[in-house]
């Protein structure tokens, strides 16, 4: 999507003027000869948990980021309704030059994951990811993601003498596995991230399926007259992207029909804790109505740190030598 809307954009520059920082990042990172070299890591091998045969660790090399990709693709494209581009289609990958800055949480099947060949390594079975981007390495030049569809500049401004941010992106799991286990497994490695890179704030969009705001009319009004973030902590859908929220008035409002309605990703969300942005925005090229999510780790609830380990601790309560 935001590649087409750079491309317009330069057809037709007083449409959006400027690129946002999100837009002009993928196209630069896309540029004909443009080589990430420059944004390279060491990955560390670390492996943050296990239950039964399931294990949720970081990706370790490029082809187990490809692995990631085609889950992706499978959960993107092929199950709901993005629609592919003709590379996207031919490679059955979901993938962008981001993913060569971020790091990749999976969550790996350990009893499908296959050998070797030959001395070569593994070849895991991933059937979650989550993907992450630290604040440091998108300041490298690239921006966040999120800034192309919402104008989040002001907010890390507001608070780049307190705070580091995250962003969270493309989560997905695999339909067999969607239950409470592997989501667990997935919060479980966030969190111990979170708490090892010593992040303040997560940010991220996240996606209600389809475009049709009558369909999530209920749903959006309430997180708008809910949960919307304090003017110290809001950030805004860029024009002319954004469409309002606000599309019912709180008293009309089935408040557990709202919920029933929101995808399990944005109610845990919001369960925690979670602010959400003014605005959502519709993706037509993934078929999804996003809205940006803003999380303070200090205004997560505190209940779930019983579960999944208080701020202060350093290890994940479910690692291999808890």
């Amino acid at each position: 999507m935001w590649q087409a809307i750079a491309d317009r954009s330069k057809r037709k520059p007083g449409r959006l003027g400027k690129l946002p920082a999100g837009l002009a990042a993928i196209e630069a990172l896309s540029a004909p000869g443009r080589r990430l070299k420059g944004f390279a890591r060491d990955i560390e091998p670390k492996v943050y948990g296990r239950v039964g045969n399931l294990e949720v660790r970081l990706a370790r090399t490029w082809a187990e980021i490809k692995l990631a990709q085609r889950l992706r693709y499978q959960v993107f494209f092929e199950e709901m309704s993005a629609v592919p581009s003709r590379l996207a289609q031919f490679r059955r990958r979901d993938e962008d030059a981001y993913d060569a800055l971020c790091d990749h949480l999976l969550v790996v099947d350990l009893d499908k994951t296959m050998p070797g060949r030959a001395g070569r390594p593994e070849r895991p079975k991933v059937v979650g990811t989550y993907r992450i981007l630290r604040q440091e390495i998108a300041e490298q030049g690239p921006g966040f993601y999120s800034a192309g569809e919402y104008d989040i500049a002001p907010l890390l401004k507001s608070k780049a003498a307190t705070h580091r941010f995250m962003e969270l992106g493309r989560s997905c799991v695999l339909a067999p596995y969607r239950s409470k286990r592997s989501v667990e497994l997935l919060w479980h490695g966030l969190w111990t991230y979170v708490r090892e890179n010593r992040i303040d704030v997560m940010i991220g969009c996240a996606s209600f399926e389809g475009i049709d705001l009558e369909d999530h009319k209920m749903a959006l009004s309430y997180l708008h007259h809910k949960a919307l973030a304090p003017l110290e902590w809001r950030a805004s859908a860029r024009d002319p992207l954004g469409v309002s929220m606000n599309l019912m008035p709180m008293a009309d409002i089935d408040q557990k029909a709202a919920l029933k309605a929101m995808p399990p990703l944005i109610k845990a969300y919001l369960r925690l804790g979670a602010y959400f942005g003014d605005g959502a925005v519709i993706d037509r090229q993934f078929g999804t109505t996003d809205v940006l999510v803003i999380m303070p780790v200090a205004k997560i609830d505190p209940r779930y740190f019983d579960h999944y380990g208080a701020p202060a601790e350093t290890k994940s309560r479910i690692a291999v030598d808890a």
